[in-house]
């Protein structure tokens, strides 16, 4: 299981080896894509095979032993560079770029391509969750000012999401004890797309830790 591990990494640093990784996780996830629509010859797909399996094999010469988990600094800067939503290191994830607006709003704007189509043309329901559920445990810790975990999430699909430019919003309804009641949409040029309500819980350990601070 990921943890949450304290790296002592300068911030400068970290500045640099994003710089260095971000260009490799875009250039794998026009991969993605490139190989979802590609329609070159079968000779030309089987060499393109053979120098990702040997890049695979480079990459692979020295790896963390398992998941990435999230880390954090003296600074308090966090990276969370696996994260299947906004991880800057994970090719799978759009990634999501989250702007906070106070400390109970936040929104996000994302361009979805193939790799996350379901119905022709449209997000797969599933893809439209998971963005969801992370910019809505994002909103539900006030801007990373506490730990929260999804309890319950209620989906509404008010009509098919189409791939494409779309935005995201999410804004705390209300909290109560530990539980934290948060709304939000995915939507396109014409309007809501899909809304979301869940309730992020506030774990025990989290909250004593909080009321001891």
């Amino acid at each position: 299981m990921g943890e949450f591990v304290h790296e002592e990494i300068p911030s400068t640093e970290l500045d640099r080896l994003e710089a260095t990784y971000r260009p490799l996780a875009d250039a794998v996830r026009d991969l993605l894509d490139a190989t979802i629509r590609t329609t070159v010859p079968e000779e030309q797909v089987r060499a393109a095979q053979a120098e990702i399996e040997a890049l695979v094999a480079r990459l692979r010469a020295e790896q963390l032993p398992g998941p990435a988990g999230v880390r954090f600094n003296s600074e308090a800067r966090a990276w969370n560079w696996g994260n299947a939503v906004v991880g800057l290191r994970n090719a799978v994830a759009p990634p999501l770029r989250i702007v906070h607006e106070s400390a109970g709003h936040a929104w996000a704007e994302v361009e979805l391509g193939a790799p996350y189509e379901g119905p022709p043309g449209l997000v797969h329901g599933g893809v439209s969750a998971m963005l969801l559920d992370h910019l809505m445990g994002e909103t539900a810790s006030a801007a990373f000012t506490r730990v929260t975990f999804t309890g319950t999430l209620t989906m509404t699909y008010r009509r098919g999401t189409p791939l494409g430019p779309l935005r995201l919003e999410a804004r705390i309804d209300r909290e109560e004890g530990r539980k934290v009641w948060v709304v939000a949409s995915i939507g396109d040029a014409d309007g809501v797309t899909v809304e979301a309500e869940g309730v992020f819980i506030v774990p025990a350990w989290a909250a004593g830790e909080a009321a001891r601070g």
